[in-house]
């Protein structure tokens, strides 16, 4: 009886997490190359350090603060990547990648 039990709860677990595996929702968004040299590093530096001096991003805290200073480097890449779909505190950013090699092909692009 015991054992019936038990291989009864072990399948129902396994079926649930099946459900449940099933049901995930894949986070999908534009990906854009970003390849990591000291030059492009540098940049995308130099642009974070001035948006967070700004006065608009210094009285801000946390993840306002970290969209705040993303928005002030480039207006354009943050409507692409987080305009839909805010960071979250706690959330780990996987779209930062992303967003630097946005920034980084519109700020090499020709300008007329």
């Amino acid at each position: 009886m015991i054992t019936l039990v038990l291989v009864l709860w072990i399948s129902a677990i396994f079926v649930s997490c099946n459900i449940i595996e099933s049901e995930r929702v894949t986070f999908t968004f534009p990906e854009f190359q970003y390849k990591e040299t000291n030059k492009n590093e540098l940049t995308f530096r130099e642009f974070e350090s001035a948006c967070d001096q700004s006065p608009s991003c210094q009285k801000l805290t946390g993840v306002s603060r970290i969209l705040c200073i993303r928005q002030c480097i480039s207006p354009s890449c943050y409507q692409d990547l987080y305009s839909y779909d805010l960071l979250e505190e706690g959330e780990v950013d996987v779209r930062l990648n992303s967003f630097k090699g946005c920034f980084i092909q519109r700020y090499n692009r020709p300008r007329p």
